[in-house]
C-alpha cells in the first residue's frame, strides 16, 4: 500500500519520520494527525509551491526536506516551527529567502541549486548555524553579519558570481570545509589545470560495466585500444550541479591535484563523446 494512502487510513500513527515522494501539489492535512511524533519530513520530489501557515502544529518536526519541487521562496512559515533544526530545498526555482523564514534553532541550511541572488541580513542571528549549502545560486557576496555565526563548520558557494571571499571567512573559528570553485575569482586556476593534460578520443575507448556512481558522475572499466588495449577507468560527469558545484570544477581540481601516492591521477580529459559529455580517463 502506497504510503499517503496508508497515511490516510491512519496506519502510520506515531512515527517519526514520513517520507512523500508522489505527485504532491497540495500539503497532506493527513500528517498532521502525526503532530505528537513527527520528526522528519521529506517532501522532496513532489509539485509542491507552498506550504501551509499552520505547519507549526508539527511542534516535534526538527527536519524537513522539501527538494526537487518548484518552489520560488523558502516558505516564511518555517521561521514559526520552534525545533526545526534542517532545511533543505535543493533543487528548485527559490529566488528568494526572507529573515522571516529562518527559524530559531536552524543548525543546517540546504539552498543548492536554485535562483538566489541575495541572502537576508538576518541569517547573521542563527547562532547555531553549522552548514550551509548554497552552491548553483546567483550569489555576488555575503552578509556581513554572518561574521556572527561562529559555530558555521561547512560552506559550500560553488558555482555563483563571487569576485573574491568574504575576508571575515579567514576569522570563522570553526570553519573547516569551503567549497568555491565555479566563481569568477577562481575561474583562472581552473583554466591553467585543464591547459596540459592530453585529450583521449572516445572513439578509442571501449566502454565496459560500471565500477560506481557518485552525484557528479559514472565511472566505468574501459579499454584504450589506441594505447595497446590498455585497461582504463572512464568517469563521465552527469552535468547537473551538486553539493560541491559544476562538474568541471571537479575536473579541473583532480587535474590540478596531479600527482600523488594517495591520489589517482588523470590520464587524460574525454574528448569527442556523442552527446559532448564531460569526463576524465584515469588508470
Amino acid at each position: 500500500m502506497p504510503t499517503l494512502e496508508r497515511l490516510r487510513c491512519g496506519k502510520l500513527a506515531g512515527i517519526k519520520r514520513l517520507d512523500l515522494s508522489c505527485g504532491l501539489t497540495q500539503f497532506p492535512d493527513e500528517i498532521y494527525d502525526l503532530a505528537e511524533s513527527l520528526e522528519i519530513l521529506n517532501l522532496s520530489g513532489n509539485a509542491l509551491t507552498s506550504l501551509p501557515d499552520d505547519l507549526p502544529r508539527l511542534h516535534k518536526l526538527r527536519v524537513i526536506f522539501c527538494s526537487d519541487n518548484p518552489f520560488t521562496e523558502v516558505p516564511p512559515v518555517l521561521g514559526q516551527c520552534p525545533n526545526l533544526e534542517m532545511i533543505g530545498f535543493k533543487a528548485n526555482r527559490i529566488s528568494r529567502l526572507s529573515g522571516a523564514a529562518l527559524p530559531p534553532r536552524l543548525r543546517w541550511l540546504i539552498l543548492t541549486d536554485n535562483r538566489l541572488s541575495e541572502l537576508p541580513p538576518k541569517l547573521g542571528r542563527c547562532q547555531r548555524l553549522q552548514k550551509l549549502m548554497l552552491a548553483g545560486n546567483r550569489l555576488r557576496h555575503l552578509p556581513d553579519e554572518m561574521a556572527a555565526c561562529r559555530h558555521l563548520e561547512l560552506l559550500r558557494i560553488s558555482a555563483n558570481r563571487f569576485t573574491a571571499l568574504p575576508e571575515w571567512l579567514l576569522t570563522m573559528p570553526r570553519l573547516a570545509w569551503l567549497a568555491f570553485a565555479g566563481n569568477p575569482f577562481a575561474d583562472g586556476a581552473a583554466a591553467a589545470a585543464s591547459q596540459d593534460i592530453s585529450l583521449i578520443e572516445w572513439q578509442h575507448l571501449d566502454l565496459q560495466h560500471k565500477l560506481g556512481e557518485g552525484a557528479s558522475g559514472i565511472i566505468h572499466r574501459a579499454v584504450w585500444q589506441n594505447a595497446g588495449a590498455k585497461p582504463v577507468a572512464v568517469k563521465l560527469f552527469k552535468g547537473a550541479v551538486t553539493s560541491d558545484g559544476l562538474p568541471e570544477s571537479e575536473k579541473a581540481a583532480c587535474l590540478a591535484a596531479g600527482a600523488h601516492p594517495n591520489l589517482i591521477a588523470a590520464t587524460g580529459k574525454l574528448s569527442g563523446h556523442p552527446e559532448g559529455v564531460a569526463g576524465l580517463v584515469m588508470p
